[in-house]
């Protein structure tokens, strides 16, 4: 089974605001969320794992660097 994670719990875990989260999925920087939902009142989920790659990575280019 798969988490998921609200905008603000992933924020909180990578340290930006959450429309700072969003502004990155929005441009191919950061995982894409999932759309829960129809409409206006949809709200938005993160894959926990997808997540915990993203930051591995950002550590890895890190080290490299």
């Amino acid at each position: 089974m798969r988490n998921l994670l609200t905008k603000k719990t992933v924020g909180d875990r990578v340290g930006l605001h959450p429309e700072s989260v969003m502004r990155l999925a929005r441009a191919g920087q950061f995982p894409r969320p999932i759309k829960l939902g129809d409409g206006d009142k949809s709200s938005v989920r993160f894959v926990e794992t997808e997540v915990d790659a993203w930051i591995a990575e950002k550590m890895a280019t890190r080290e490299t660097a």
